[in-house]
């Protein structure tokens, strides 16, 4: 079952297209021959089990539509391979990219899936030479190839994380390089940014490999950084006022809700408000 597959209590994302991506977005579909504020990120930014999202939240406060491109488990390669997404979000007012994760990005070392980005596909010669006891056969996603590398070899893993930390800051640098309008960067975590990079915690949390070293990397070249931890109050909420199937729960339970969403939408409209 796809996740837009509807089911008793789940929610309708109104799913649309925008010119010639493949890709299914969030709707409804706003025109984009006005100006629009464009919204780029993962999960969280599509909203998965939440009824207004905090882009649908900014539009209601800063009264500018605001364009939903985030994509479910999405990387930075959905959006640098798309053929129509990073022309549409260069010629916003302001972009909002969310910070996602360095794991999900076709590298030196292996291949992702270029619309679902969390889903591994291939080994590149480098890596088996490396990793030449494990049979990579057996991966489907990013995150289980990777945490079983780590528990092959922990310093053999640490070039497969240097490489991916260094890809992320290359290829948010270039995807910045093509706005036209201002660009803001969000994060959006359970956990603020590492200071470094730490091994001994597994693969670490989600944004994964992410550090504030990577991101004062990227800060030159948008107008605002806005971090996002949500409060106690809004994790304590859980998933009240989500939708989702019976079946879901599991996964609702490890997003942000209802009050995390608003809390961004917040923290965005300050920092859209004080760039316009």
């Amino acid at each position: 079952m796809t996740y837009d597959a509807m089911g008793p209590g789940a929610l309708d994302y109104l799913p649309c297209r925008y010119g010639t991506s493949k890709l299914l977005f969030r709707g409804p579909r706003r025109k984009l021959d006005y100006p629009y504020i464009a919204f780029l990120g993962g999960t969280e930014t599509y909203g998965r089990f939440i009824r207004r999202p905090f882009p649908a939240v900014v539009e209601d406060k800063i009264g500018l539509p605001c364009v939903n491109f985030g994509c479910l488990n999405a990387g930075l390669d959905v959006f640098a391979y798309d053929p129509y997404v990073p022309a549409a979000a260069a010629k916003a007012k302001i972009t909002v990219i969310q910070v996602m994760g360095a794991q999900n990005m076709t590298n030196r070392y292996y291949s992702v899936h270029p619309r679902r980005n969390d889903r591994f596909v291939a080994p590149t010669v480098l890596l088996k030479s490396i990793f030449r006891e494990v049979d990579f056969s057996e991966f489907h996603f990013n995150k289980h190839m990777l945490t079983a590398l780590r528990k092959v070899s922990v310093d053999r893993f640490k070039v497969i994380q240097d490489e991916l930390q260094s890809a992320w800051i290359t290829r948010m640098q270039l995807l910045l390089g093509q706005m036209e309008g201002d660009a803001v960067l969000l994060w959006f975590a359970d956990n603020s940014p590492a200071q470094e990079s730490l091994l001994h915690t597994a693969l670490g949390s989600d944004p994964l490999f992410i550090t504030d070293d990577m991101i004062d990397q990227v800060a030159p070249h948008v107008a605002k950084v806005v971090k996002v931890v949500p409060s106690p109050l809004a994790r304590h909420e859980g998933t009240e006022g989500m939708q989702f199937a019976p079946f879901e729960a599991h996964i609702a339970e490890k997003l942000p809700g209802v009050r995390a969403h608003m809390e961004v939408a917040t923290a965005l409209s300050d920092a859209i408000n004080d760039i316009m």
